[in-house]
């Protein structure tokens, strides 16, 4: 594979960690900050920004906001996954909606995730 990730990209992520939307600050200081394998926060993968990155589960998570379900939304997704993927992550897409109504289940669908996938 090509080099880890674009560096020139690194000044954006700091950026993004500076503002992030009120989904991703409820997600990371109400429970990826303190769970017990470590998260980071706007990691520069490969050409992409991620949400939050997971190394020891091989877990991308992406938080999706109402763009990603347009035409050109879908379809930029869709590249970016395969393309992550080819780095034998694994990217979980959650919609904002679920952050803001159902934020413990999906702790608990990352937590199960997370186990399962360094338990092998």
């Amino acid at each position: 594979m090509d080099r880890k990730h674009n560096s020139e990209l690194t000044t954006n992520a700091r950026m993004l960690r500076k503002n992030m939307t009120k989904e991703e600050s409820h997600l990371w200081y109400d429970f990826l900050r303190n769970y017990p394998v470590r998260f980071l926060r706007q990691k520069v993968i490969d050409n992409f920004i991620v949400d939050f990155y997971c190394h020891q589960a091989r877990l991308i998570i992406e938080l999706d906001g109402s763009q990603h379900y347009e035409k050109q939304g879908l379809l930029k997704d869709k590249i970016r996954t395969e393309r992550l993927e080819k780095r034998d992550l694994t990217v979980m897409r959650i919609p904002n909606n679920e952050i803001n109504c159902n934020f413990n289940n999906v702790c608990e669908y990352i937590d199960l995730f997370v186990k399962s996938m360094i338990e092998n």
